[in-house]
């Protein structure tokens, strides 16, 4: 978790002395850039900084310093990010968390297993993720006995965990198909999404009609189109590239999943050409991003129409790169 800090500038040097004695949020800057440290000797030297910074008195400082720490992959700060997972301040427990997840180290599954079990709501949440990224097969029994859980968002975290471990484990696929099928009638509307977003990432389409409710969703409208895309809904994607509803972002994603499902769409096609001149940037830089993957000869001209104009100027290294693709593929 960033506090929105922008890449920093500041130098290793200064980073130390700032994280020492600069004001609370000079001091959590300097924390999230010592993250960033890629030098052996530098970063043995962040890692001793950023373990004092742990008992900060600010929160924002300690939490900097977890995720630096996790950034950083060095084993020596694994049982003080354990001792944080107890910290007073939801940011810095979340994050000493998702630093233990980052790490991956076999010490810091148990605390996070008991965490998931006893700890606070935000905790949980944090580490029905964070455990899988340790040992999945290990986390697999406990994320399921999270679907249980009294708080729907630790039932989101843990559902989506569950598809996740089960997808690299294929062993384990009829087991978190039958829990998460158990659970997609759960009373939360949040929490039944993830559950069928969960199923459709291992192939079950059972929970569609709940993916579809989501497309008009500006929260919820890439991920319910990209699980729609997964289990080859085709005429709920048509509806999402046809309802003006569809975020527009949404909408060029499922153009281009369509396409994937149907080389020939012509519709589709319209839609993803006509987001290549969107007035909002990143929109064309989706489609461009879709057209290097599905986009035939007939994308060709468009996006050679669009490197010429003032509108694909940020995008001249990505349109070549999706041209050199079709080209290959043709």
């Amino acid at each position: 978790m960033s506090y929105l800090f922008p890449s920093s500038t500041i130098t290793f040097e200064a980073a130390l002395r700032d994280l020492a004695s600069a004001s609370p949020k000079g001091r959590a800057m300097a924390a999230h850039a010592l993250g960033d440290v890629t030098d052996p000797v530098e970063k043995r030297r962040a890692v001793d900084a950023l373990m004092r910074a742990l008992d900060d008195d600010r929160p924002e400082v300690r939490a900097e310093a977890c995720s630096s720490l996790g950034e950083l992959g060095e084993p020596l700060p694994l049982a003080l990010l354990v001792k944080r997972l107890d910290d007073g301040a939801a940011p810095v427990r979340q994050n000493a968390a998702i630093a233990l997840g980052t790490l991956a180290f076999p010490d810091g599954f148990e605390p996070l297993a008991e965490a998931l079990r006893d700890g606070p709501a935000d905790l949980r949440f944090q580490a029905a993720t964070s455990l899988a990224e340790i040992d999945p097969a290990r986390a697999f029994d406990h994320v399921v006995k999270a679907l249980d859980d009294r708080d729907p968002q630790v039932v989101s975290a843990a559902a989506l965990s569950v598809g996740v471990i089960a997808t690299e484990l294929g062993d384990l696929k009829p087991r978190a198909l039958a829990a998460l099928s158990a659970k997609l009638d759960h009373g939360d509307a949040d929490a039944r999404f993830d559950i069928a977003y969960a199923l459709a990432d291992l192939g079950d389409a059972s929970g569609r009609e709940i993916l579809a409710g989501g497309l008009a969703d500006p929260e919820r409208s890439w991920d319910a189109v990209t699980a729609l895309g997964k289990i080859g809904a085709k005429a709920e994607l048509e509806r999402a590239i046809t309802n003006k509803k569809t975020p527009h972002e949404a909408a060029a994603l499922a153009a281009g999943r369509l396409i994937a499902l149907d080389p020939e769409h012509e519709k589709a096609r319209q839609v993803l050409i006509e987001a290549l001149v969107a007035r909002k940037v990143h929109v064309r830089g989706i489609a461009i991003d879709q057209l290097a993957e599905i986009g035939g000869s007939w994308a060709k001209m468009p996006l050679e129409k669009l490197a010429r104009s003032s509108k694909g100027a940020d995008f001249l290294e990505g349109i070549a790169a999706a041209l050199r693709q079709i080209g290959a593929r043709s």
